[in-house]
């Protein structure tokens, strides 16, 4: 007996997921399909991608808050609905609830990114910043619910929230209908859900597989187990995908429909968001870039054609640098090194020929003068170069130690 069946939740239907499409006309948009030929040939099928970062708010975390906010009884819609959220439900809640004419407050981490909570009040919720971490700011917003009678909107457990995600599979099989396997990224799992239920209700035989941040990882334990466990202190930069326990409503569906779970890792996320951006020309957050990273990862373990989808774009400035720079060292197109030189002039200028004529591409350079570690004619140089690749990160340093210079660890 699966979990599903065993706990009688609610379940999600077809019906239900085409009902909430009808809703969502003129609210959410279609996105783009773009096939990717880069990843084709990696794969060796098409690859497409699925565009939720060019959806409204920068998610596709419109669809479901809208279709579960929409579904309210008047009195509920009178006395305001909250919601917790570092970032992309939060917009989804904002914005959905402005179209709908309902009073939203949302619950934020003061350590939440500035543009998005910027983004958030724009879209016209009321911020309210409360506790380190989003499970803080969950409590709060559970605790104003309790209080005010506003109604909590969950970022991912609840069926309506499901069935409005789950219209990202009904377009995949309109604009794909030979599509053979859909990567979708996971975090609480509704998107993955709501898309099992579209697809297998119609094509049982299209694979649907879940990414999952390792750090994060709370499905794989759960799956073995049987039912939603814990993982404590979930740790990745795809704070998307960053949820400790899977919620009660999805994991039952993806426990009966997902055919597979996949894990990435921090360097892999990093190089598939890269990718996308320098190939697809797409910006992407780590959790978006999830299922390019399980394609880069393991590029023989899928049958085409491919879908993948980039399920948001909402990614901190600050973190897109070092995201990037992260993304460059994994593909080995990145170095920093730390050496000695003597401080004298034009020996700067000299250690920068070397690199010039090893074809090294300066980013960086930090120059240290005055250190207790360093002698009375010795200067530090810090840089920071960008490489073609790991070949060409070894040969600049051998140029480097050929040259004379001391590269310290």
């Amino acid at each position: 007996m699966s979990y599903r069946t065993a706990h009688p939740l609610r379940s999600v239907t077809l019906d239900d997921v085409r009902g909430a499409q009808k809703m969502l006309s003129g609210v959410a948009r279609t996105t783009a399909l773009e096939s990717s030929r880069h990843l084709s040939r990696t794969v060796g099928a098409p690859v497409h991608l699925k565009c939720e970062n060019l959806q409204r708010t920068g998610s596709f975390k419109l669809r479901g808050a809208y279709v579960r906010i929409a579904g309210l009884l008047p009195e509920e819609r009178a006395a305001g609905v909250v919601a917790a959220s570092a970032g992309n439900h939060a917009q989804g809640v904002a914005l959905a609830s402005s179209l709908l004419g309902v009073h939203s407050t949302v619950f934020m981490p003061q350590g939440a990114p500035l543009p998005k909570v910027s983004a958030t009040r724009e879209y016209g919720a009321e911020v309210r910043l409360y506790g380190q971490v989003v499970d803080e700011a969950l409590a709060a917003a559970e605790e104003y619910a309790a209080r005010t009678g506003a109604v909590f909107i969950h970022p991912f457990d609840h069926p309506d929230i499901i069935a409005g995600q789950g219209t990202v599979g009904l377009e995949i099989l309109e604009q794909c209908p030979e599509v053979g396997t859909i990567v979708v990224g996971m975090g609480g799992g509704g998107l993955a859900a709501g898309i099992a239920v579209a697809v297998k209700s119609v094509r049982p035989d299209v694979r649907i597989i879940g990414v999952q941040a390792e750090g994060a990882a709370a499905y794989p334990p759960s799956l073995a187990a049987g039912y939603p466990v814990t993982v404590g202190s979930p740790a990745t930069m795809a704070d998307g995908i960053r949820v400790g326990t899977p919620g009660p409503v999805p994991f039952g569906i993806v426990d009966e429909l997902v055919d597979e779970v996949r894990t990435v890792s921090e360097d892999q996320l990093s190089a598939a968001l890269l990718l996308c951006l320098e190939r697809a020309k797409l910006v992407v957050e780590p959790a978006g870039a999830s299922p390019v990273a399980a394609l880069l990862a393991d590029p023989g373990g899928f049958s085409g054609p491919v879908v993948s989808v980039l399920s948001g774009g909402n990614v901190d400035p600050v973190l897109l640098q070092r995201v990037l720079r992260h993304g460059m060292a994994a593909q080995g197109r990145y170095l920093a090194v730390r050496l000695r030189l003597t401080d004298r002039p034009g020996a700067l200028a000299t250690l920068l020929g070397v690199l010039s004529a090893a074809d090294a591409n300066v980013l960086d350079v930090s120059h240290i003068r005055t250190d207790p570690r360093l002698g009375l004619s010795e200067a530090e140089v810090e840089l920071h170069l960008e490489t073609q690749g790991p070949a060409h990160r070894t040969e600049v340093t051998v140029a480097l130690r050929e040259s004379g210079y001391v590269i310290i660890d």
